[in-house]
């Protein structure tokens, strides 16, 4: 019994054996002194996707929230009272300049320009017989046919005539003028509000606005910037135009461009801001007068910055770092302070190189001195 119990712990022993060398074979650890392992450094690399540090020049802006203002804003109102007949275009309609938006019953006016052209006919027919009087009598004081004082008062009804039928050609005038106030037309391009008068009221001149129409292309963006930024902003101007690029509440992307067009001539005590806009096209009448938006001046340019991806970065007690691949292909950290960012990357400064490996993935599992394998990607990605 005591020989069977032996063998078979021989047995196990070498059955045991043989798996810790099949183990060690296929995980490349050999057996060491004492029975330890000792691991393959070319096993133990990290593999970490890797970009290279790139340098740019890069654009820099100043960035503020701001507001959407319209260049023109009316009333509008009638010129002349009347009943309302119609309206053309409908509440919140999107019109062209000179269109047709109201009408007022024209018949009044229509009746007085009738009038005043009836008058001026009278009037010229009048003008006729003076004029053929006159000058009937200018020929007879020639011969002493008639009296001069008879002549002179020829003439003065000939002027007389005349000045009517000028009374009479400004009234046409007049009636012209208040009928075609009978139409009211848009003043410029636009997007109408509410109707504030239904069919049929009776409205006047100086009363109530019909509507109101406001301009959206192109349209002001308004911001205040503060006094200590106006040194920069006034010496981008003076080197040429300043372009502005708007961002929607949920863009990241600019997708409208203007330029800086105003800065106001004094800062408001108060908070130590300016006034100042930028015009930008809204053909397609997105933007609408008091929303709000970001806006970005670009104002200069700085040449040589060296960009590295954002997610890159690391925080610690001592700033900002980032890791890339040193001598050995081992992880080496660099602390850095940062500039401007320029989409997913950031202008870095400190112990760093174009070209430089940086480490953009895994960043969790590795650390200083540690053996990596570079998975190169694209350049600045």
């Amino acid at each position: 019994m005591r020989k069977l119990q032996l063998a078979f712990g021989v047995g196990a022993a070498i059955v045991a054996a043989a798996i810790i060398y099949e183990i060690d074979r296929n995980t490349g650890l050999a057996p060491g002194p004492a029975g330890a392992a000792t691991p393959n450094p070319a096993m133990m690399a990290m593999p970490v996707p890797v970009t290279r540090i790139v340098k740019k020049t890069l654009p820099i802006y100043l960035e503020y929230s701001a507001r959407i203002e319209s260049i023109g804003n009316v009333a509008l109102q009638a010129k002349v009272s009347g009943y309302l007949k119609e309206q053309l275009a409908p509440d919140g309609a999107d019109v062209k300049q000179g269109d047709l938006l109201y009408k007022i019953d024209p018949r009044d006016f229509q009746a007085s320009l009738d009038l005043a052209n009836a008058q001026a006919e009278r009037d010229g027919a009048s003008l006729d017989y003076m004029r053929s009087n006159f000058n009937r009598g200018t020929e007879l004081a020639k011969t002493g046919n008639i009296a001069k004082d008879a002549v002179d008062q020829r003439g003065s009804n000939m002027r007389m005539a005349e000045a009517a039928l000028s009374m009479d050609q400004a009234a046409i005038r007049t009636a012209q003028l208040n009928l075609s106030y009978a139409e009211i037309r848009a003043p410029f391009s636009g997007r109408l509000g509410r109707n504030q008068a239904p069919i049929g009221t009776l409205i006047g001149s100086g009363g109530a606005a019909l509507n109101n129409l406001v301009q959206l292309d192109p349209i002001y963006v308004t911001f205040n910037p503060s006094e200590s930024d106006l040194v920069e902003l006034e010496q981008a101007r003076a080197a040429g135009k300043v372009e502005a690029d708007v961002l929607l509440p949920a863009e990241t992307q600019p997708t409208r461009k203007g330029e800086l067009t105003f800065i106001d001539n004094q800062v408001d005590r108060s908070t130590g801001t300016i006034t100042a806009r930028a015009t930008i096209g809204n053909s397609d009448f997105h933007l609408l007068p008091g929303q709000y938006v970001r806006i970005q001046l670009r104002i200069k340019e700085q040449p040589d910055s060296l960009m590295a991806p954002s997610i890159a970065l690391g925080s610690s007690q001592l700033g900002k770092y980032i890791y890339v691949v040193g001598e050995g292909n081992k992880v080496d950290k660099r602390l850095v302070s940062l500039g401007p960012t320029d989409g997913d990357l950031v202008s870095v400064i400190g112990a760093v190189a174009e070209g430089d490996q940086v480490i953009v993935g895994n960043l969790q599992k590795i650390g200083p001195g540690m053996p990596v394998q570079p998975m190169p990607g694209k350049p600045g990605t």
